[in-house]
């Protein structure tokens, strides 16, 4: 259920106080949200910086947007079993009779949008290429279970200081059911929809390679569907690949790393382990870096009024 506790000021996406009222969701009072309301980009979920009454355990806690809740809880329950290096699997969730919610552990993260703004614009081509790296490795991962990750944007990607994480999973899925067309929907990117399922085709592996690029666009020139000229020439290749309206015509993942990487893929090296010659210290521009030191301060010096928490549901964590 969800409780209203007493005034207290609440730290906003920036990391700046403001007024407001502390608000439980399940056994969490959130703290702070973490995506800038001025962002033009989208988001699929509400996500927020929440602690545990106890003062124990800080999260990131979602809340559903405009899709079915039911379908943003069986997708969050999905997650539980996703693998790879920038996978952020969901660890606790809303008890029976509950508003849907889930978490995860906090880890300072700031979406791609965000770091943008930060920035003061697109990214360098070495954080791109890094960030890239990572995520087709970890889609690679999820593609070797079966799965098809439905929800790769822009604002699904948060930047921390080791490896950029993937969220708002399956938000294709959660949206609309398959044969309904999703363009225009309320919450999702529409250059980061793969135009086969934007019509309502069923999500599948080579539309995520197609989200994939257009996030990479996103990052190396502000836009999700820039002009071939605007992105920088040395990614312009593999970008564009990624974009091809028709699947056939999209690179296989482990070509995206190789492009990425710079260099053919070693034979006894694992596709999982090669982004991290890539994500050394430096990946992230220094204000970036300033940025998440700023928010995790923030975050620690926020007081949780005292004021009594929903008694947990034994269902919240699941291991």
């Amino acid at each position: 259920m969800h409780a209203t506790g007493g005034a207290a000021d609440v730290v906003d996406a920036g990391g700046q106080a403001r007024p407001g009222r502390s608000r439980y969701v399940g056994p969490y009072v959130l703290i702070t949200g973490l995506d800038d309301s001025r962002s033009r980009i989208p988001v699929p979920e509400r996500r927020y910086v929440a602690r545990s009454a106890d003062g124990e355990h800080t999260v990131l806690l979602s809340l559903p947007g405009t899709g079915d809740p039911q379908r943003f809880l069986a997708e969050a329950e999905a997650s539980r079993y996703l693998l790879g290096p920038s996978a952020a699997p969901a660890t606790a969730f809303s008890g029976p009779g509950e508003p849907a919610w889930y978490a995860r552990p906090y880890q300072p993260a700031l979406p791609l949008p965000t770091v943008l703004a930060v920035h003061g614009g697109p990214l360098p081509e070495r954080t791109v290429r890094a960030l890239g790296a990572a995520l087709a490795e970890t889609l690679t991962v999820v593609h070797g279970q079966g799965l098809t990750f439905a929800g790769v944007s822009p604002a699904a990607v948060l930047c921390a200081a080791d490896v950029p994480r993937l969220t708002c999973f399956g938000a294709v899925r959660a949206a609309a059911p398959d044969g309904t067309p999703r363009s225009g929907l309320p919450g999702l990117e529409t250059g980061s929809l793969p135009p086969e399922q934007a019509s309502g085709g069923r999500p599948r592996p080579l539309g995520d390679v197609y989200a994939l690029g257009a996030t990479l666009a996103y990052a190396a020139t502000g836009h999700t569907t820039p002009e071939r000229d605007e992105i920088p020439a040395g990614i312009r290749t593999v970008i564009a690949r990624c974009l091809s309206r028709d699947p056939g015509d999209r690179p296989q993942l482990i070509e995206v790393v190789d492009e990425l990487m710079g260099d053919p893929v070693p034979d006894e090296a694992g596709a999982e382990s090669r982004s991290a010659a890539l994500l050394t210290p430096g990946w992230l521009p220094g204000r970036v870096i300033a940025a998440l030191a700023h928010q995790a301060a923030a975050v620690l010096a926020a007081e949780i009024p005292a004021v009594s928490a929903p008694a947990a549901h034994p269902s919240h964590s699941r291991n």
